[in-house]
């Protein structure tokens, strides 16, 4: 697993990023999940929309550019909701609700990724 980081804040977000990168894996997303751990979040590459339909909790979305900024900040999306496309937006990062708050994450934030 990656971990994700806030550069602009200088802190480290969470330990237990999962990464998304292929169809399958991004077809899939949280399905199937019981509950996302406070320092766990799934990154969907090639993603500026998602849909919480058969899911059983609620999740924060945090979409970025291509450079990784923060573009928009969708937090408590509950289970059977769609959340439309971000303009600007090209991955998605998803986490347990409450965590944008927690986090303190804002627009414009920028992130990186690292081991």
């Amino acid at each position: 697993m990656a971990r994700l980081f806030n550069q602009t804040q200088n802190k480290e977000l969470l330990s237990g990023l999962k990464v998304a990168d292929s169809a399958w894996l991004r077809l899939k997303g949280l399905l199937g999940t019981r509950e996302l751990a406070s320092d766990e979040a799934l990154w969907i590459h090639a993603c500026n929309s998602i849909h919480t339909f058969f899911m059983n909790y609620p999740i924060d979305c945090v979409f970025l550019d291509s450079k990784m900024r923060v573009r928009s900040l969708v937090p408590d999306v509950v289970p059977n909701r769609v959340v439309w496309p971000q303009w600007g937006a090209t991955s998605v990062v998803e986490l347990k609700s409450g965590r944008i708050r927690d986090l303190g994450l804002q627009v414009g934030d920028q992130l990186n990724v690292g081991s």
